[in-house]
């Protein structure tokens, strides 16, 4: 790593004196090389401190050898940035190799029935070649005639090479589809990246810069909530707190003062307070992109690794954050592989994927498909050994034949016909559409959706969105419009119902108030003019805060001079907003030496620290807890209930001498003098109460999490529809919220949260950990008979825990944070409401439109199996070539796959309920189709091919032999199958017994242009098609025929529906979700990811004892119920439990205990409860 640090210092040196003038070892003009830089930054504490004070006096003395300056930053002139570029690097880290195209081809070929496909057709055409030795060939039975016209004997390549082909032109579909679906990802991820942007200071003015054009020597402004671009030095902070855990693995918050600890390091996020840092080391030579190249060098690097001294602890940690890069891309390659059945867990351990389960399709998709394979074997090999047996039987047994040496190859070739037909089984059996269709349908989607400002990180969200049945939503900026305005306030004893005009209010009150409102908030949160005339004032940073500064320009006032008086520099204490104080508050120094305090924040939480109150006249008076309660009642909760935020703003007079104890915040911000409470509107966004009608008519939940007061959360929630007046619900805060769901020791209990939960409709005054307590609460009750898939919005890096809990994260992308984006799957991009209504609609429109495809194929395979199946067995050979039924599977399956995946979503999605993670992907409507289409066209094509050369008076092609010209009997059966498979894809578009199969055909252009291609293109076949396709040129009447039939599907298909489903109880549904069992392996293995290795050993132990123990009581309860004679529902619920301690492993000493815990049962919630015991 040094070595390729120094090389990049190392370029051409100039004469000194000259523009780019440098020594090797002086970078350039600069006073600190590259390598100085690095070492620097390795350092922590008292270290760095030392290190700094030895080489360079003071962070100041740091500057000036890098030629900027802490007040003014850099001067914008590019070709002194240009330079910083090539000396010190750029801030980006070069993305890891995509894959070729050929690596993603070879890929695709591991495919376990395409690797059958080839070994068959290779054998077919090795054989093909081969020229039985001279000699009598009737000795080897009438099995081999026709065989000997020459024509005839030359084409039987032609079969193998047509599967190889099909084989080749699967491969390509998936590799093209891998390759352009990774570039997307990739383009999506550089269009974030693009996007994020950082505060820096250049000629002495903030400006926004992409993260990319940052530079060593920028001074930036990093504040609460931003993701760190660039390791730095802090030059002056204020209760600066950062949370390093993405580099050390140490989840505690760091403190970072001048003094103490002024390192700051990239990768990390700032979870309090604020601050400048000057930035030393940008992209691969930051610690986060040391981190990155020596895990993406590789082996090359270690021994350079080794002279680094890189801690091994933080390469490890940090391994999880190098995958960022590849991690959509690993993400986005799931859908694909869980249709194949068994990769999947290995997958997942593979990518590094943060959710807990599988994704409700994938689980489902996986099941069936392991299904479907292994009916296909079996079929298949039955196929294989009637045909064998038959075989030998016919010729060695009835015909009492000898086995000839110089026979052989001619016996060897059947039974290579026979397994080639077996194959066939195989293939069509498995449905190779499927992995194509999931994916098409997701990338579509997600394409779309971008279209409807939802910017998808991780594809599986877009599909579980679909399931989803509650989503707590924050409030501010997501329901409402996040333009906050003060328009009712108390001060000087009178309470203004609109802004109040100057001259009502004593100037002293007005002065105090100015100053408090100036000084004590963030200085990045100002008022803009507004972009366009007549337009609104513009709000930057903070939006409560840009109420109140908003607030004293229409008093009049200015905010301006003050902070010029002030800067922030001189701001002696800072005591910044964080979830817990849910105030802030600024000391500042007066002339005389003495401290003024200024406080703001939550009104009932700061009006407990007032002892007194602005009067009229300018002085404070008395303000007792009496008073206080009179004011609650008569100012705080009337704004409240008309659904204002309200805030109270304070201050206090500190003494110089003895110099207050900083530390002692509680003393501190006590006994303050109050200077106004006001109440300030976030109106509701005008979409957001018909957005939130359509989620509770779709059958979910809407809750608001809000950290406002119980009052202003519930007047929103009311204006919203969340809340509707004479309905059963719950409005609780959080601590309410506490005392009901915790025990006496204070630990949080899943039976009570059960009891909290359903009714709850607004949680106000919540922190962080109530909203993740709340999320993790109802994602793990066992309530409800379905397990509940739950969606949260969030904007601040306190959401983030919740946002990772969740099912799927919403995270906002104009107001939220870089903590919250990166915890989250999905960013809003225009933070609005209705927008979750659309990623609902999409996910229901992408679990459906696999639906409709199955539905289509699985028809298929049916009819095609049993064809392929009762042909062989009777007539020795499958009416449908193997080369037809690849044309039937692989070229219908891809584009059936993409005309039914691109159905657009319409309205009527939202008027079902979600359909649950346990409800299977096959209703019993979709079996009922399936079955009923199968047997209509079984009928028709077993009538072709017993009496279809007496129908249409022509040559039987039943017996014929090897070899032998494809027959218009056959080309017929061929033809029907397919336009019957054609007009069934019409039928397929509708899953829920709806009458009109048309209903928006017109819509889908993809769709209509896919069925006409594919009929003109099995026109093209059976008349061009001749001996590769085994096809004959068929005249008028009958190409009129088989479109008759065809036509038949839709009317059979009106037919099927009228039947009620109801009346046919012997339907059985298929792909159901994951049991109990696999739930918990697949949970474990995911869990094992965030547990190092010595627990893991320790954990593995525990499950292997839990299993023990579990079966062993499992068996004694079995018994012990079977004695009583009553229902074993207990002891299978009881097992359950058992298996959720298994998740949330606890330190449980003895088996009683466990039975009694049922609290936090999450196995695979809603099986019913005994099925799966051992």
């Amino acid at each position: 790593m040094g070595d390729l640090a120094n090389s990049s210092v190392d370029f051409k040196p100039q004469k000194q004196g000259s523009v780019g003038g440098m020594e090797v070892n002086h970078a350039g003009d600069f006073g600190a090389t590259l390598e100085d830089l690095r070492d620097l930054m390795e350092l922590r504490g008292a270290e760095a401190i030392h290190k700094i004070q030895e080489n360079y006096i003071d962070t100041e003395g740091l500057c000036q050898r890098l030629k900027t300056s802490p007040a003014d930053g850099l001067s914008d002139n590019p070709s002194d940035l240009e330079k910083r570029g090539q000396v010190f690097g750029q801030n980006f880290i070069p993305p890891k190799k995509a894959k070729s195209f050929l690596e993603l081809v070879w890929e695709a070929l591991q495919d376990v029935t395409l690797i059958i496909l080839e070994i068959a057709a290779i054998i077919s055409l090795a054989l093909s070649f081969y020229q039985p030795p001279g000699g009598d060939s009737e000795a080897c039975g009438n099995v081999a005639t026709g065989a000997e016209d020459e024509g005839e004997a030359e084409a039987g390549w032609i079969e193998g090479a047509a599967i190889l082909l099909s084989v080749v032109c699967v491969v390509l579909v998936t590799a093209f589809n891998d390759w352009s679906k990774e570039k997307q990802f990739r383009g999506l991820q550089s269009r974030i990246e693009q996007e994020q942007r950082f505060a820096v200071v250049r000629n002495g003015t903030v400006i926004q810069i992409p993260v990319a054009e940052m530079v060593v020597g920028d001074v930036a402004q990093v504040k609460y909530g931003d993701l760190l671009p660039a390791d730095g030095i802090l030059i002056q902070g204020n209760d600066l707190k950062i949370d390093e855990s993405s580099l050390t693995g140490e989840s505690d918050h760091v403190k970072k003062s001048v003094d103490k600890d002024p390192m700051l390091l990239s990768g990390t996020h700032v979870m309090e307070g604020s601050g400048k840092m000057l930035v030393t080391a940008v992209g691969i030579n930051s610690q986060t992109g040391i981190i990155f190249t020596l895990l993406g060098v590789g082996e090359g690097e270690e021994e350079k690794k080794d002279k680094k001294g890189k801690q091994d602890g933080t390469l490890e940690n940090n391994q999880n954050k190098a995958k960022k890069q590849d991690e959509a891309v690993a993400m986005e390659m799931q859908p694909l592989k869980s249709a194949e059945g068994g990769e999947v867990e290995g997958e997942k351990k593979k990518g590094n994927v943060p959710k807990k389960e599988k994704s409700v399709l994938q689980g489902k998709l996986t099941k069936l498909a392991v299904q479907i394979g292994k009916a296909g074997l079996v079929m298949s090999a039955i196929t294989v050994i009637i045909l064998v047996m038959y075989f030998v039987i016919e010729t060695f047994v009835v015909q009492g034949r000898e086995w000839l040496t110089e026979c052989t190859p001619v016996y060897v070739q059947y039974f290579v016909k026979f397994f080639i037909i077996g194959v066939t089984v195989l293939v069509v059996a498995v449905p190779e559409g499927l992995p194509l269709a999931v994916t098409i349908s997701l990338a579509y989607s997600v394409k779309k959706m971008m279209k409807d400002n939802n910017l998808v990180r991780h594809l599986d969200a877009c599909e579980t969105m679909g399931n989803a049945t509650a989503i707590c939503s924050d409030k501010t900026g997501t329901l409402t419009t996040n333009r906050m305005t003060v328009v009712q306030a108390y001060m000087g004893d009178q309470h203004f119902h609109k802004v109040p005009h100057p001259d009502q209010i004593n100037p002293k009150v007005l002065d105090t108030l100015t100053n408090a409102v100036s000084v004590n908030s963030a200085y990045t949160s100002k008022i803009m003019p507004p972009d366009k005339e007549g337009g609104l004032p513009k709000q930057v940073g903070n939006k409560t805060e840009c109420a109140l500064l908003g607030f004293i320009l229409d008093l009049k006032r200015d905010y301006g001079p003050v902070r010029e008086q002030i800067p922030e520099e001189k701001l002696y204490k800072v005591y910044t907003f964080n979830s817990v104080r849910k105030s802030m508050s600024t000391v500042v120094q007066l002339p005389d030496g003495s401290f003024r305090l200024y406080s703001k924040g939550a009104s009932e939480i700061l009006l407990k620290k007032c002892t007194s109150i602005m009067a009229g006249g300018g002085e404070p008076r008395g303000f007792r807890p009496r008073d206080r309660d009179e004011m609650v009642k008569k100012v705080i909760e009337p704004m409240a209930c008309d659904g204002l935020r309200t805030i109270c703003v304070a201050y206090k007079d500190l003494p110089a001498s003895p110099e207050p104890d900083w530390e002692d915040e509680v003393g501190i911000v006590s006994d303050l003098i109050c200077i106004t409470v006001v109440g300030i509107e976030d109106p509701v966004r005008p979409e957001v109460p018909d957005a939130i009608k359509k989620c509770q008519r779709a059958g979910i939940t809407v809750r608001m999490v809000t950290g406002d007061n119980i009052n202003t959360a519930r007047a929103i929630a009311a204006k919203c529809g969340i809340i509707q007046p004479g309905d059963d619900f719950l409005c609780i805060d959080g601590k309410e919220f506490n005392r009901r769901i915790r025990n006496e020791k204070g630990e949080v209990e899943q039976e009570r949260i059960d009891k909290v939960w359903p009714k709850l409709r607004v949680l106000a005054r919540s922190s962080p950990t109530d909203k993740h307590t709340l999320v993790k609460g109802i994602i793990d009750s066992t309530v409800l008979e379905q397990r509940q898939v739950v969606a949260v919005t969030g904007d601040g890096t306190n959401d983030g825990p919740a946002l990772k809990k969740a099912d799927v994260g919403f995270a906002m992308g104009i107001a939220g944070t870089d903590v919250a984006k990166e915890a989250s799957d999905i960013i809003l991009t225009d933070d609005n409401f209705s927008s979750i209504v659309k990623a609902v609609m999409w996910g229901r429109n992408v679990y459906d439109s696999i639906s409709k495809f199955l539905q289509f194929q699985l028809t298929v395979n049916v009819v095609a199996v049993i064809v392929a199946f009762t042909g062989a067995c009777i007539t020795q050979d499958s009416p449908l070539k193997a080369v037809q039924m690849l044309w039937v599977n692989l070229i219908m399956d891809t584009f059936a796959s993409l005309a039914l995946a691109t159905e657009p979503p319409t309205e009527s999605l939202l008027l079902r309920k979600p359909y649950g993670r346990n409800n299977p992907l096959i209703s019993r409507t979709m079996m009922k189709n399936i079955l009923g289409h199968a047997i209509y066209q079984l009928t028709i094509i077993f009538t072709l091919l017993f009496a279809g050369e007496k129908i249409f008076n022509i040559d039987s092609g039943r017996n014929a032999p090897l070899h032998s010209p494809p027959s218009e009997h056959y080309t017929i059966i061929f033809n029907t199958f397919v336009l019957m498979q054609l007009f069934n894809e019409i039928n397929a578009r509708k899953i829920h017994g709806e009458r009109n199969v048309f209903d928006g055909i017109f819509h889908n252009p993809i769709f209509c242009s896919i069925v006409l291609g594919t009929f003109l293109m099995q026109f093209v076949i059976v008349q061009f098609g001749g001996k590769p396709f085994s096809c004959t040129p068929l005249n008028v009447e009958q190409w009129l025929w088989c479109l008759l039939v065809g036509v038949g599907e839709l009317l059979w298909g009106q037919l099927i529906t009228t039947v009620p489903t109801s009346r046919l109880p012997c339907l059985k549904e298929a792909g159901h979700a994951l049991g109990k069992e696999e739930m918990i392996d697949d949970d474990m293995a995911d869990d094992e990811q965030e547990i190092d290795h010595a627990e893991r050993e320790l954990r593995r132990g525990q499950i292997l004892w839990f299993r023990g123990l579990n079966r062993i009581q499992t068996q004694m309860e079995v018994v012990s119920t079977f004695k009583r004679s009553g229902s074993f529902q207990g002891a299978a619920r009881r097992r359950s439990s058992v298996l959720s301690q298994l998740h949330d492993v606890t330190n449980i000493s003895t088996p009683t205990h466990v039975v009694l815990s049922t609290a936090n049962a999450t196995g695979a919630p809603g099986n019913p409860s005994g099925e799966s015991i051992p």
